[in-house]
């Protein structure tokens, strides 16, 4: 099982996946956003669809949660947690929510180290700042990774 990160914004909504032992998360492209959240769940849920492969399931997801540096609730905040739940009831999926504290800067910062030309760092920022953000996860929730390895493990028994 993989988890899929996303990381929400109103022009673009990053993405990323993990590997199936829920260790390494790895940019997955971006769709259009949308103000609205149900809307913005249909598209994501289409382009979970296109990521699922056969043996290898999404089978959960972390939404990154916009929040101010001293931890209080931004304007973004509402939406992502509306996304998080539309997502749940188009999906049937787990969805957890990560703490988004400066991941597009390191996002930047790790694309601006291998990229020169703005343009195309900015074409790979949401995916790159989904990754971020679903790496926080897979490493700060361990038991994401056992619950894999015993999914894995099950199916070939």
């Amino acid at each position: 099982m993989r988890v899929l990160g996303v990381d929400d914004g109103l022009r673009r909504i990053g993405l990323a996946v993990s590997d199936p032992s829920g260790t390494l998360a790895t940019p997955a492209g971006s769709v259009p956003g949308d103000g609205d959240a149900a809307r913005a769940a249909r598209t994501v849920a289409a382009a979970i669809a296109r990521l699922d492969r056969g043996d290898e399931p999404i089978g959960a997801i972390v939404v990154g949660l916009p929040r101010r540096l001293d931890g209080s609730d931004t304007e973004q905040t509402a939406r992502a947690r509306a996304l998080a739940d539309a997502l749940g009831r188009a999906t049937g999926l787990p969805v957890h929510l990560q703490d988004e504290r400066l991941s597009s800067r390191e996002a930047e910062d790790r694309l601006a180290r291998r990229e020169r030309d703005w343009r195309a760092r900015k074409r790979r920022l949401d995916a790159a700042a989904a990754a971020v953000i679903l790496q926080e996860f897979l490493d700060w929730n361990p038991e994401a990774r056992i619950r894999n390895s015993e999914c894995r493990s099950r199916k070939s028994e």
